[in-house]
This record gives C-alpha cells, sequence and structure tokens, in this order.
C-alpha cells in the first residue's frame, strides 16, 4: 500500500487545484498543453520501444504471435491497437490478440475484482498455448495490476519475451519484464483518471510498435498499406487509390488489375511496375517474403 501512494499517477496536479472553478474555455486550454508532455515523456524510452519492436518483429516473423494484457483503460486500449491489424495489414486475427481482465465483456462494462485477480491473468494466457516463440505486453498506468502482473510472470515462466508499459517509474510490473517501458507522463489533471495523459501515451506506444513492426515485415511499400484487407466498398476504393499512387496508372487501370488478383494489392502493383503475369508476381513476392520494393529487384536482376 505504501509503494501505491507514492505512484505518480495518483498524485494531485498543482496547475489544477481550482478544477472545478475553471471556466470551459479554461480547462480545455489546460489539457491541451498538459498532452504537450506526452510526446516528450515518450521520447525518453524512444530506444526501448526500438528494443520492442525489434524484438517482435523477429516473434511474428518465425511464427509467434504479439499479445496486449491489460485491465479497463489499458486493455481497450489493447484491445484497439490489436483489432485494426486484420484490415490495415491483411494479419490473422490470431497474430496481434488483446487480452483484457474479465474477458471480452471488460471492453464495454466494469468487472469487479478481474483485475486483482493474478491468477486468472496466468490461465487467460494459458488458455491461448502461450509458447517461447511469443512476446506478451502487459499495460497497466499504475504498473502494479495484479492481473497484469500474473500474466508477465507466467509469460516469462514458458519463456516467452515480456515488456511492460506503464506510466510510474520503477513499477511493480516492471520487475516481471524483459524490457521496461515506464512513460512517465506525471499526474493528471483530473486526479488519478489515466484514461487521460497515460492511456494516450500508451495508444501512442503501441501505435509504434505494431506499424513499425509491419514495415519490417513488408506490409508497407512506400507509406502505403500495401496489405490492406479490401473488405468493403470502402477498402476496395482505397486498395485502387493505393495502386494508382504506386504505378501511376489510372483509375480503370487499377480497377482491372485488382479484379484480376482479387483486390490483393501487393501482387497487382507488381505485375504492373515489373510487366508480370498474376503467377510470376505472386511468386516473386515468395521469394522475397512479401517485400514489394524486394520483389520488384527479383524481376530487374
Amino acid at each position: 500500500m505504501e509503494r501505491e501512494l507514492k505512484l505518480k499517477t495518483e498524485a494531485h496536479h498543482r496547475e489544477t487545484t481550482n478544477l472545478d472553478l475553471m471556466s470551459v474555455a479554461e480547462i480545455i486550454k489546460l489539457m491541451n498543453q498538459d498532452d504537450l508532455k506526452i510526446p516528450l515523456a515518450i521520447e525518453k524510452v524512444l530506444p526501448k520501444i526500438e528494443k520492442t519492436i525489434k524484438v517482435v518483429y523477429h516473434s511474428l516473423e518465425t511464427g509467434g504471435r504479439l499479445f496486449y494484457v491489460g485491465a479497463g483503460t489499458s486493455g481497450r486500449i489493447g484491445l484497439l491497437d490489436a483489432v485494426e491489424c486484420p484490415p490495415t495489414f491483411s494479419t490473422s486475427p490470431e497474430v496481434v490478440q488483446a487480452i483484457l481482465a474479465g474477458g471480452i465483456d471488460a471492453v464495454v462494462l466494469a468487472i469487479e475484482g478481474a483485475e486483482d485477480d493474478e491468477q486468472w491473468g496466468q490461465s487467460s494466457l494459458k488458455e491461448h498455448g502461450l509458447t517461447e516463440h511469443d512476446v506478451v505486453i502487459g499495460i497497466a498506468a499504475s504498473g502494479s495490476t495484479p492481473f497484469v502482473k500474473g500474466a508477465l510472470v507466467y509469460a516469462r515462466s514458458v519463456g516467452a519475451k515480456t515488456m511492460s508499459l506503464t506510466s510510474n517509474p520503477n513499477s511493480i510490473i516492471s520487475e516481471c519484464a524483459d524490457i521496461a517501458l515506464e512513460v512517465d507522463t506525471g499526474p493528471e489533471i483530473l486526479t488519478g483518471s489515466t484514461r487521460l495523459k497515460a492511456a494516450t501515451a500508451h495508444k501512442m506506444v503501441l501505435n509504434m510498435i505494431s506499424t513499425a513492426t509491419m514495415v519490417q515485415l513488408g506490409k508497407v511499400y512506400k507509406n502505403l498499406m500495401v496489405d490492406v484487407h479490401a473488405s468493403n466498398n470502402k477498402l476496395k476504393e482505397r486498395a485502387k487509390r493505393i495502386v494508382c499512387e504506386a504505378t501511376e496508372v489510372t483509375y480503370e487501370q487499377a480497377e482491372q488489375v485488382l479484379a484480376k488478383t482479387g483486390y490483393e494489392v501487393k501482387p497487382a502493383i507488381v505485375m504492373l511496375l515489373t510487366q508480370s503475369t498474376l503467377d510470376e508476381s505472386k511468386q516473386l513476392l515468395a521469394n522475397s517474403k512479401g517485400h514489394v520494393r524486394a520483389a520488384i529487384q527479383l524481376k530487374n536482376l
């Protein structure tokens, strides 16, 4: 309990002791100014974020999985990142997963006592068949959530790589992690409400981890999401724009080649830029481990 009282995320913000007396204009100006501290806090841990990305990349490249584990807002932040990977990068839902204290119901409901159950954290990962090839990132603003600690302890016991993502230095869960990502965002303007700066910082860090990892895995050509899963009309239109941007063909030409590839963007781009058949483009991509730029270079050798 003594350690809990020292949490920076629970400390009082010196500039907001009269928050209830402020005007709306004053509140939002202060919030905006306070949020400017977030990227500065993240900047201090960029080297550790880079190490994390390299570990995650190696895991996913060799068939492993990435798990985000958290309770409350932290779990929901993990879920937000995980569920966007399949449509953005055409990954299987199994590749990047989020585990929430209290299960999927905890997305919209507060599941009483779930975050305090360390054993539940362990059993949740055990149910997913965690192996030494996987990576687990435990997310907790306080850095002391028992559910997250239990998950990290179990992950270590099976040889999986572990990271902690917290907003407090020298946190409890960091003691259970191979890499500690402690983003010190300081007190919240609303005391203890870590859905504010802390959660925003964590979302920004997860954005970096998933995006940079997918770039390394060949899911991006130039700055285009060439592995987009065109599952609806909006995404099909995006696929056409991506092909146009990458190859400088007309909208109609992009539409025609995408019809041949089943709206897979990568082979469409390779076909157009190398004058290859569909089968040839897929073989080039297979030989380059899915990297479009490398596939084009292979054709030109």
